[in-house]
Protein backbone atom coordinates (compact mmCIF):
# COMPACT_ATOMS: atom_id res chain seq x y z
CA UNK A 1 0.00 0.00 0.00
CA UNK A 2 3.07 2.39 0.84
CA UNK A 3 3.97 1.56 -2.73
CA UNK A 4 1.14 3.04 -4.52
CA UNK A 5 1.24 5.35 -7.33
CA UNK A 6 0.21 8.79 -7.28
CA UNK A 7 -2.85 9.88 -9.66
CA UNK A 8 -1.59 12.30 -12.46
CA UNK A 9 -3.59 15.89 -12.57
CA UNK A 10 -5.25 14.15 -15.72
CA UNK A 11 -6.23 11.00 -13.50
CA UNK A 12 -7.59 13.72 -11.11
CA UNK A 13 -9.55 15.21 -13.31
CA UNK A 14 -10.94 12.69 -14.97
CA UNK A 15 -11.83 11.02 -11.98
CA UNK A 16 -13.59 14.90 -10.69
CA UNK A 17 -15.35 14.36 -14.17
CA UNK A 18 -16.65 11.16 -14.05
CA UNK A 19 -18.10 11.42 -10.25
CA UNK A 20 -20.28 14.45 -11.47
CA UNK A 21 -21.21 13.15 -14.65
CA UNK A 22 -22.69 9.78 -12.74
CA UNK A 23 -24.26 12.44 -10.15
CA UNK A 24 -25.46 13.92 -13.41
CA UNK A 25 -24.01 17.65 -11.71
CA UNK A 26 -23.13 18.99 -15.44
CA UNK A 27 -23.03 22.34 -14.27
CA UNK A 28 -20.56 22.13 -11.14
CA UNK A 29 -17.26 24.46 -11.38
CA UNK A 30 -14.83 21.85 -9.70
CA UNK A 31 -11.65 24.47 -10.67
CA UNK A 32 -11.26 27.21 -8.13
CA UNK A 33 -12.55 30.75 -9.21
CA UNK A 34 -9.42 32.77 -7.45
CA UNK A 35 -9.35 36.64 -6.87
CA UNK A 36 -12.19 38.35 -8.48
CA UNK A 37 -14.13 41.72 -8.11
CA UNK A 38 -18.10 41.63 -8.22
CA UNK A 39 -18.83 44.49 -11.14
CA UNK A 40 -21.50 47.09 -9.88
CA UNK A 41 -22.87 50.14 -11.30
CA UNK A 42 -20.20 52.02 -12.66
CA UNK A 43 -18.27 48.68 -14.51
CA UNK A 44 -18.16 49.56 -18.22
CA UNK A 45 -19.47 47.17 -20.82
CA UNK A 46 -18.19 49.78 -23.71
CA UNK A 47 -14.85 50.96 -23.76
CA UNK A 48 -14.18 54.42 -24.44
CA UNK A 49 -11.41 56.77 -24.93
CA UNK A 50 -7.93 55.16 -24.81
CA UNK A 51 -9.70 51.94 -23.36
CA UNK A 52 -11.31 51.80 -26.53
CA UNK A 53 -8.21 52.31 -28.55
CA UNK A 54 -6.32 49.42 -26.44
CA UNK A 55 -10.02 47.16 -27.26
CA UNK A 56 -9.02 47.37 -30.81
CA UNK A 57 -5.31 46.85 -30.25
CA UNK A 58 -6.25 44.09 -28.83
CA UNK A 59 -8.62 42.64 -31.37
CA UNK A 60 -5.87 43.33 -33.91
CA UNK A 61 -3.21 41.20 -32.16
CA UNK A 62 -5.64 38.46 -31.35
CA UNK A 63 -6.20 38.51 -35.54
CA UNK A 64 -3.10 37.94 -36.29
CA UNK A 65 -1.70 35.92 -34.04
CA UNK A 66 -4.58 33.78 -32.81
CA UNK A 67 -4.83 31.57 -35.88
CA UNK A 68 -1.58 31.04 -36.02
CA UNK A 69 -1.39 29.97 -32.39
CA UNK A 70 -4.67 27.32 -33.10
CA UNK A 71 -3.06 25.87 -35.84
CA UNK A 72 0.04 25.23 -34.20
CA UNK A 73 -0.48 23.72 -31.11
CA UNK A 74 -3.95 22.19 -31.19
CA UNK A 75 -3.87 21.84 -35.13
CA UNK A 76 -7.32 23.79 -35.67
CA UNK A 77 -9.96 23.88 -38.42
CA UNK A 78 -12.88 25.86 -38.65
CA UNK A 79 -16.24 23.66 -40.20
CA UNK A 80 -19.33 24.95 -41.28
CA UNK A 81 -18.74 29.22 -42.00
CA UNK A 82 -21.41 28.76 -44.45
CA UNK A 83 -23.41 28.65 -41.68
CA UNK A 84 -22.16 32.22 -40.29
CA UNK A 85 -22.08 33.64 -43.91
CA UNK A 86 -25.84 32.78 -43.97
CA UNK A 87 -26.67 35.53 -40.97
CA UNK A 88 -25.43 37.70 -42.88
CA UNK A 89 -25.35 41.34 -41.15
CA UNK A 90 -27.69 39.97 -38.78
CA UNK A 91 -26.71 40.02 -34.61
CA UNK A 92 -27.22 36.19 -33.20
CA UNK A 93 -26.43 34.47 -29.98
CA UNK A 94 -23.50 32.29 -30.05
CA UNK A 95 -23.64 28.99 -27.53
CA UNK A 96 -20.31 26.64 -27.21
CA UNK A 97 -19.51 24.27 -25.12
CA UNK A 98 -16.77 24.94 -22.41
CA UNK A 99 -13.91 22.18 -22.75
CA UNK A 100 -10.39 24.35 -21.67
CA UNK A 101 -9.23 27.78 -20.51
CA UNK A 102 -8.47 29.15 -24.02
CA UNK A 103 -11.77 28.44 -25.78
CA UNK A 104 -12.92 31.71 -26.37
CA UNK A 105 -9.97 31.92 -28.61
CA UNK A 106 -11.77 28.41 -30.49
CA UNK A 107 -15.20 30.81 -30.63
CA UNK A 108 -13.35 34.01 -32.17
CA UNK A 109 -11.75 31.30 -34.67
CA UNK A 110 -15.70 30.66 -35.48
CA UNK A 111 -17.26 34.40 -35.13
CA UNK A 112 -14.17 36.50 -35.81
CA UNK A 113 -12.07 38.86 -33.94
CA UNK A 114 -13.99 42.10 -34.42
CA UNK A 115 -17.72 40.84 -34.11
CA UNK A 116 -17.71 38.75 -30.63
CA UNK A 117 -18.75 39.31 -27.43
CA UNK A 118 -18.09 36.98 -24.69
CA UNK A 119 -20.36 36.77 -21.17
CA UNK A 120 -18.77 35.63 -18.29
CA UNK A 121 -19.47 34.77 -14.63
CA UNK A 122 -18.83 37.23 -12.10
CA UNK A 123 -16.05 34.78 -11.01
CA UNK A 124 -13.74 35.71 -13.99
CA UNK A 125 -13.92 39.42 -14.00
CA UNK A 126 -10.16 38.69 -12.17
CA UNK A 127 -8.27 41.17 -10.90
CA UNK A 128 -4.50 42.44 -11.66
CA UNK A 129 -2.90 42.63 -15.55
CA UNK A 130 -5.18 39.54 -16.65
CA UNK A 131 -8.88 40.57 -15.94
CA UNK A 132 -7.90 44.00 -17.80
CA UNK A 133 -6.99 42.09 -20.71
CA UNK A 134 -9.77 39.77 -20.95
CA UNK A 135 -12.71 42.81 -20.24
CA UNK A 136 -10.50 44.76 -23.18
CA UNK A 137 -10.74 41.68 -25.18
CA UNK A 138 -14.49 42.12 -25.24
CA UNK A 139 -15.67 39.70 -22.30
CA UNK A 140 -18.45 41.07 -20.58
CA UNK A 141 -19.16 39.16 -16.71
CA UNK A 142 -22.58 39.13 -15.43
CA UNK A 143 -23.53 40.47 -11.86
CA UNK A 144 -25.45 39.96 -9.06
CA UNK A 145 -25.67 43.86 -9.27
CA UNK A 146 -29.11 45.30 -10.56
CA UNK A 147 -27.68 48.32 -11.72
CA UNK A 148 -24.69 46.56 -13.89
CA UNK A 149 -26.73 43.96 -15.50
CA UNK A 150 -28.87 46.50 -16.40
CA UNK A 151 -25.93 48.23 -18.29
CA UNK A 152 -25.34 45.00 -19.41
CA UNK A 153 -28.68 44.83 -21.50
CA UNK A 154 -28.07 47.69 -22.76
CA UNK A 155 -25.12 47.21 -24.15
CA UNK A 156 -25.93 43.47 -25.06
CA UNK A 157 -29.17 44.73 -27.23
CA UNK A 158 -27.48 47.65 -28.60
CA UNK A 159 -24.77 45.47 -30.04
CA UNK A 160 -27.08 42.81 -31.30
CA UNK A 161 -28.73 45.66 -33.40
CA UNK A 162 -25.40 46.84 -34.64
CA UNK A 163 -25.11 42.82 -35.93
CA UNK A 164 -22.93 41.53 -33.49
CA UNK A 165 -22.86 38.21 -31.88
CA UNK A 166 -22.96 37.59 -28.38
CA UNK A 167 -21.24 34.74 -26.82
CA UNK A 168 -22.63 32.13 -24.17
CA UNK A 169 -20.98 29.20 -22.93
CA UNK A 170 -24.64 27.22 -22.37
CA UNK A 171 -23.07 24.29 -19.95
CA UNK A 172 -21.65 26.96 -17.60
CA UNK A 173 -19.03 25.18 -15.65
CA UNK A 174 -15.67 24.56 -17.20
CA UNK A 175 -14.93 20.55 -17.62
CA UNK A 176 -11.45 20.82 -19.39
CA UNK A 177 -10.90 18.18 -22.05
CA UNK A 178 -14.45 16.90 -21.76
CA UNK A 179 -15.57 15.85 -24.86
CA UNK A 180 -19.80 15.38 -24.40
CA UNK A 181 -21.77 18.07 -24.97
CA UNK A 182 -23.67 18.32 -21.61
CA UNK A 183 -26.90 20.25 -20.80
CA UNK A 184 -27.14 23.59 -21.78
CA UNK A 185 -28.75 26.78 -19.85
CA UNK A 186 -31.54 28.46 -20.30
CA UNK A 187 -29.83 32.08 -20.44
CA UNK A 188 -28.80 32.22 -23.72
CA UNK A 189 -32.05 31.12 -25.47
CA UNK A 190 -33.91 33.69 -22.95
CA UNK A 191 -31.76 36.72 -23.96
CA UNK A 192 -31.93 35.52 -27.54
CA UNK A 193 -36.20 35.62 -27.39
CA UNK A 194 -36.11 38.90 -25.52
CA UNK A 195 -33.58 40.07 -28.67
CA UNK A 196 -35.52 38.29 -31.62
CA UNK A 197 -31.81 36.93 -32.85
CA UNK A 198 -30.95 33.74 -33.42
CA UNK A 199 -29.04 30.88 -31.62
CA UNK A 200 -25.90 30.04 -33.34
CA UNK A 201 -25.04 26.66 -32.29
CA UNK A 202 -20.98 25.99 -32.09
CA UNK A 203 -19.11 22.74 -31.06
CA UNK A 204 -15.81 21.98 -30.71
CA UNK A 205 -14.85 18.15 -31.04
CA UNK A 206 -11.21 17.21 -30.13
CA UNK A 207 -8.80 14.06 -29.92
CA UNK A 208 -6.51 13.67 -26.70
CA UNK A 209 -2.98 12.56 -26.67
CA UNK A 210 -1.50 9.98 -24.56
CA UNK A 211 -1.13 13.16 -21.55
CA UNK A 212 -4.92 13.90 -22.14
CA UNK A 213 -4.03 16.94 -24.04
CA UNK A 214 -6.23 18.68 -26.72
CA UNK A 215 -5.24 18.36 -30.38
CA UNK A 216 -6.54 17.95 -33.84
CA UNK A 217 -9.09 20.61 -32.90
CA UNK A 218 -11.87 21.09 -34.97
CA UNK A 219 -14.86 24.69 -34.47
CA UNK A 220 -17.83 23.31 -35.78
CA UNK A 221 -20.57 26.26 -36.84
CA UNK A 222 -23.14 24.62 -37.00
CA UNK A 223 -26.70 26.18 -38.37
CA UNK A 224 -28.58 28.76 -37.00
CA UNK A 225 -31.97 28.27 -34.55
CA UNK A 226 -34.75 30.70 -35.08
CA UNK A 227 -37.42 30.85 -32.67
CA UNK A 228 -40.87 29.25 -33.28
CA UNK A 229 -42.94 32.24 -33.09
CA UNK A 230 -46.30 30.28 -33.08
CA UNK A 231 -45.34 28.62 -29.46
CA UNK A 232 -46.05 30.84 -26.21
CA UNK A 233 -42.87 31.96 -25.11
CA UNK A 234 -41.70 29.23 -22.36
CA UNK A 235 -42.42 26.48 -24.63
CA UNK A 236 -40.16 28.67 -27.43
CA UNK A 237 -37.29 28.53 -25.23
CA UNK A 238 -37.89 25.04 -24.14
CA UNK A 239 -37.95 24.17 -27.97
CA UNK A 240 -35.16 26.07 -29.07
CA UNK A 241 -32.81 24.87 -26.52
CA UNK A 242 -33.83 21.58 -27.53
CA UNK A 243 -33.31 21.88 -30.83
CA UNK A 244 -29.58 23.32 -30.20
CA UNK A 245 -28.86 20.57 -27.71
CA UNK A 246 -29.59 18.01 -30.83
CA UNK A 247 -27.62 20.29 -33.08
CA UNK A 248 -24.74 19.39 -30.53
CA UNK A 249 -25.26 15.19 -29.90
CA UNK A 250 -25.64 14.93 -34.11
CA UNK A 251 -22.10 16.72 -34.60
CA UNK A 252 -20.77 14.61 -31.25
CA UNK A 253 -21.68 11.42 -32.60
CA UNK A 254 -21.06 12.24 -36.16
CA UNK A 255 -17.23 13.15 -35.17
CA UNK A 256 -16.64 10.37 -33.26
CA UNK A 257 -18.72 7.78 -34.28
CA UNK A 258 -20.36 6.95 -31.30
CA UNK A 259 -23.51 7.38 -30.01
CA UNK A 260 -23.98 10.03 -27.11
CA UNK A 261 -24.11 8.19 -23.78
CA UNK A 262 -23.62 9.18 -20.03
CA UNK A 263 -22.02 7.07 -16.74
CA UNK A 264 -24.68 5.14 -15.21
CA UNK A 265 -26.95 7.25 -13.33
CA UNK A 266 -25.14 6.94 -9.80
CA UNK A 267 -28.46 9.17 -7.78
CA UNK A 268 -30.40 5.83 -8.27
CA UNK A 269 -27.71 3.75 -7.32
CA UNK A 270 -28.28 1.20 -4.39
CA UNK A 271 -24.85 1.77 -3.67
CA UNK A 272 -24.45 2.15 0.19
CA UNK A 273 -22.87 5.79 0.40
CA UNK A 274 -19.25 5.62 1.94
CA UNK A 275 -18.53 6.69 5.30
CA UNK A 276 -15.26 6.91 7.96
CA UNK A 277 -12.19 6.15 6.56
CA UNK A 278 -13.61 5.39 3.24
CA UNK A 279 -15.53 8.09 2.97
CA UNK A 280 -12.69 10.48 4.12
CA UNK A 281 -10.17 9.46 1.87
CA UNK A 282 -12.52 10.01 -1.07
CA UNK A 283 -13.13 13.45 -0.16
CA UNK A 284 -9.24 13.89 0.63
CA UNK A 285 -9.07 12.77 -2.83
CA UNK A 286 -11.15 14.90 -4.65
CA UNK A 287 -9.81 18.46 -2.97
CA UNK A 288 -6.23 17.15 -3.83
CA UNK A 289 -7.80 17.35 -7.47
CA UNK A 290 -9.34 19.85 -6.90
CA UNK A 291 -6.41 21.83 -5.74
CA UNK A 292 -4.53 20.62 -8.39
CA UNK A 293 -6.88 21.30 -11.52
CA UNK A 294 -6.42 24.93 -9.93
CA UNK A 295 -2.52 25.19 -9.88
CA UNK A 296 -2.27 24.37 -13.51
Amino acid sequence: MGNKKPRTKQEKREGIQAALEGYRRFDFDYIPFGKYTIPDGTFCYRQRGFDAFCTGAIRCVLQLVAPLFLKVVYGCRVVGKEHLRALKKQGAICVTNHISFLDTLFARAAIGQFRGFYTMAPWNNKTGAGGWFMRHAGLWPFSPNLAAMKNLMHEMDARLREGKIVHFYAEQAMWVNYQKPRPMKDGAFYYAIKYKVPVLPVFFTFRKDKRGRLRRLRVHILPAMYADERLPRTARLADMRARAETAWRECYEREYGIPLEYLPDRRTSSRPQASGAEGAERANEAEGANEAEGNK
